[in-house]
């Protein structure tokens, strides 16, 4: 899912003097999330954290046979936290990128992403390419995979970026922009709620691959290691699947 320089500079700053010692004894796990970002993360009526990320936390682990806590934390901040050692792990939708990997490490993946364009159900585009799109005020939420494909990608385009994905779906249905690159999964949430009833996917995926995974601390492989054979063993005895099908009537992973 969801990168801008700035972000990871920061945290190239953390790393380098963060000083984390040795191999840990992981009898208890501290995890980052967003807590912003449905159906992947964020509250309910309850003000309990829900959410697809949520969910494969929990189930890691008590694969593990771990204890773990949330740490709800804004976007911008989530690397930079995790070198700080706020949490041990980010589990929130985080796309592994080569730019994220500088700074930390990364599980294999837990869930495989699209990035496809809303834009409103009377929209005059038909082409999608930077070509179509040109002069097009297009909005993603910044230090994202979206935020950054549009900006490198669509350069001929007026490209919005905005604190939270709700913001730029909001601007999205006041008619402020022609169209928003976001995870395929929240908007198709946003989409079948009222509020997006002005709108519809546009398109074709841009972006069909984008691999999601855990980030890690780079001096805690061992860690990484118990996240991996996790994530494998309950892909393989069926939670993930119940967990994805709560969520999402086709499989992420």
């Amino acid at each position: 899912m969801r990168i801008v320089k700035a972000m990871v500079g920061a945290a190239l700053v953390l790393a380098a003097s963060a000083g984390f010692a040795g191999a840990k004894d992981w009898t208890t796990v501290r995890i980052g999330i967003e807590a912003a970002y449905p159906p992947f993360n964020g509250y309910n009526a309850n003000n309990e954290l829900v959410g697809f990320d949520y969910d494969i936390g929990l189930a890691l682990c008590a694969k593990m046979g771990v204890e773990c806590s949330f740490v709800a934390q804004d976007w911008d901040g989530m690397i930079p936290a995790l070198l700080a050692g706020k949490y041990d792990a980010i589990v929130s939708s985080m796309s592994i990128t080569d730019e994220r990997k500088e700074v930390v490490d990364f599980t294999d993946k837990y869930y495989t992403n699209a990035l496809t364009f809303v834009a409103p159900k009377d929209t005059g585009i038909t082409d999608v390419s930077p070509a179509g799109m040109a002069g097009k005020i297009l909005g993603a939420q910044g230090s994202t995979v979206s935020a950054q494909y549009l900006e490198e990608q669509y350069g001929d385009a007026d490209v919005k970026l905005y604190p939270t994905q709700d913001d730029a779906y909001l601007d999205l249905a006041a008619g402020r922009l022609d169209a928003v690159l976001a995870d395929v999964g929240p908007s198709n949430l946003w989409l079948a709620g009222a509020d997006g009833a002005c709108c519809a996917f546009l398109g074709e995926a841009v972006v069909k691959d984008d691999l999601v995974g855990i980030a890690i601390r780079k001096e805690d492989g061992d860690l990484k290691a118990m996240f991996n054979k996790a994530i494998t063993d309950i892909v393989a005895d069926g939670t993930y699947k119940t967990i994805n099908d709560k969520y999402f009537p086709f499989s992420i992973y």
